[in-house]
């Protein structure tokens, strides 16, 4: 997938034209999927590139916190099948006005012959444009305009909003039904304090980055990504107050694991909120907690197993 950041290069790789779909994109929700789908088979019947146009933040935000890193963000999109990848930082591209933005971004860089977004999308300066303005500026440019409309899940509109709030009750089961997919993070394993592996249970340490969105304190049913198999695993996510950590981490325990994945950035995917953090009396309560969160995990993956792969 190319990748566009800076809005004064064209880009030569769809200079036969390209469809885009319009949106930040956190999470790649259902209702990101339905525009994203909708603009990749556009493009694949007209012969021209499936793009994407989002942006990144770099300074003040003018959203919620972040479901999800850049990285993941953009693999996601890519496969739902998005060649092009246009995410500059918001601050390159807000002052322009909506005509600015239609004519120099959509037209002049991504050379769009189509353009997709949902029922809300707003763009220009201070969110001066709406989908009625966008198909009148694009009809000067021989663009078409495709509204796709809301995503529902239970009655309700498919949002990054619903999921973060979602995500901060710990209802894993809603969040995944939203997304679409497991949640899941991907962050380096970093060094603690060790203290798992003295009392039997080795755990890896992974700390959210600035501007994420978190989900509750507690602890949770999870599964690992290792040499392309997904293991169970508890991790627990909060600030350790029973050894009396600083700073929020999350701490995963891998039944049978022994490997060293510092460093490395393996895939945690999340399923069922089990517990709330609390502080233990002795490490062996802290021990059993563990083990017991353990063979939850297990005992989870054994059912889904015989189930199907999205429990």
């Amino acid at each position: 997938m190319e990748c566009v950041t800076d809005l004064s290069l064209a880009a030569p790789y769809a200079a036969g034209g390209s469809a885009v779909a319009l949106g930040y994109f956190d999470g790649v929700h259902l209702g990101h999927q339905k525009v994203v789908g909708e603009a990749v088979r556009y493009a694949r019947e007209k012969g021209l590139t499936p793009a994407v146009f989002t942006f990144t933040f770099s300074g003040v935000r003018t959203k919620g916190r972040d479901l999800y890193t850049e990285s993941a963000r953009r693999a996601a999109l890519r496969a739902l099948g998005a060649a092009l990848y246009a995410a500059p930082s918001f601050e390159s591209f807000h002052n322009l006005s909506a005509e600015e933005f239609v004519e120099k971004v959509l037209h002049g860089v991504l050379h769009a012959k189509a353009v997709f977004c949902g029922e809300n999308f707003r763009f220009g300066h201070a969110a001066q444009g709406d989908t009625a303005l966008l198909k009148v500026l694009c009809a000067r440019l021989g663009i078409a305009v495709f509204i796709c409309g809301t995503a529902y899940y239970q009655g309700a509109p498919v949002s990054s909003t619903r999921i973060r709030a979602a995500l901060s009750e710990g209802d894993m089961p809603l969040v995944n039904a939203l997304l679409g997919r497991p949640y899941e993070i991907s962050f380096p394993v970093v060094h603690g304090k060790k203290l798992g592996r003295t009392l039997g249970f080795p755990t890896i340490n992974q700390i959210y980055p600035e501007g994420m969105h978190t989900p509750k304190y507690g602890i949770y049913i999870t599964g690992v990504v290792l040499e392309g198999e997904e293991r169970p695993a508890a991790t627990g996510f909060g600030e350790r107050p029973t050894v009396n950590g600083q700073g929020a981490t999350c701490e995963t325990f891998i039944p049978g694991y022994e490997g060293d994945l510092y460093d490395e950035a393996p895939v945690i995917r999340f399923y069922e909120y089990i517990a709330p953090s609390k502080k233990f009396d002795t490490l062996e309560e802290l021990k059993n907690c563990v083990f017991e969160a353990a063979k939850a995990a297990q005992e989870y993956f054994k059912k889904r197993n015989s189930q199907g792969p999205f429990v």
